[in-house]
C-alpha cells in the first residue's frame, strides 16, 4: 500500500471523511457534495493522529528541506502546523483569516522574520482560494513562502490553475482519487458509483446529485 492509500486509509477509519452518493453533504459553498472531509477529527484518535503527523513531517523534510518556518492555516491547520514544528524542531506561526479586531490587530500569531522560508500547513485543499490568501498574507509580510502541505487534496482544476498562476508549489498526503479507488476496493461505495463520484470532482460547482 503507498503512502497515499495508508493516509486515505486512516481517514476513512476514523471518518473523517465520509461519503454518500445518495444523499450528498451539502458545504459552506452551497454546493452538493458525495464526500465530506472533516481532519478535525483526526486529532480525537492519538494513533491516527500521530501517523498522520510522521506522514507530514516525512513531506515537508523530504520535499522542503530549505523550510526555516511552518505557518499554521487558521483554525483547522493550526494544530497539524504546531505537532509538525514541533517534531521538526522548527519555529511556528499560525495566519488569522483576518486581522484580529482588539489588541495589537495582528493577523499573523508568532515571531517570524522577513526573507525566511516557509511552508504554510493546510488540513485540504478544494479550490485553493483560501489557502492562497494566506499565502498573500504572508509574502505581504516579507517571507519567502516555499510550498504548502495539507492533509487532503480534492484535486480541483481550479486548484491545480490557481497554484499554478500563484507559482506554489504544494503537496498532499492525499488526495480524491486515491480516496475513491480505496472506497472501490474495500467495498465502501459501489463499483457502479465510481462514475457518479468521478463526475462530481469534474464539475462540483454544478453537481446536482445521483441522476
Amino acid at each position: 500500500m503507498t503512502n497515499e492509500q495508508a493516509v486515505a486509509e486512516k481517514l476513512l477509519q476514523v471518518k473523517a471523511i465520509r461519503l454518500n452518493v445518495k444523499e450528498p453533504f451539502t458545504w459552506a459553498s452551497g454546493w452538493k457534495s458525495p464526500i465530506y472531509c472533516d481532519n478535525r477529527k483526526v486529532l480525537s484518535f492519538p494513533h491516527v493522529r500521530e501517523f498522520i503527523k510522521s506522514e507530514m513531517c516525512n513531506v515537508i523534510f523530504e520535499q522542503f528541506p530549505d523550510a526555516e518556518l511552518l505557518a499554521g492555516v487558521a483554525t483547522a491547520g493550526i494544530a497539524w502546523g504546531a505537532m509538525a514544528a514541533d517534531q521538526l524542531k522548527l519555529p511556528y506561526i499560525y495566519v488569522r483569516p483576518k486581522p484580529k479586531e482588539h489588541g495589537l490587530g495582528n493577523q499573523i500569531e508568532g515571531a517570524y522574520e522577513p526573507g525566511q522560508k516557509v511552508v504554510v500547513i493546510e488540513d485540504l485543499i478544494s479550490t485553493g482560494k483560501s489557502s492562497l490568501q494566506v499565502v498573500d498574507v504572508l509574502k505581504a509580510a516579507g517571507v519567502d513562502v516555499i510550498g504548502m502541505v495539507s492533509i487532503f487534496n480534492y484535486g480541483f482544476d481550479a486548484a491545480k490553475n490557481a497554484f499554478a498562476t500563484a507559482a506554489v508549489e504544494y503537496k498532499s498526503l492525499t488526495n480524491y482519487p486515491t480516496l475513491i479507488q480505496l472506497a472501490i476496493d474495500k467495498q465502501i461505495v459501489e463499483a457502479g458509483e465510481q462514475e457518479v463520484l468521478l463526475k462530481w470532482s469534474a464539475d462540483p460547482a454544478n453537481w446536482k446529485g445521483m441522476e
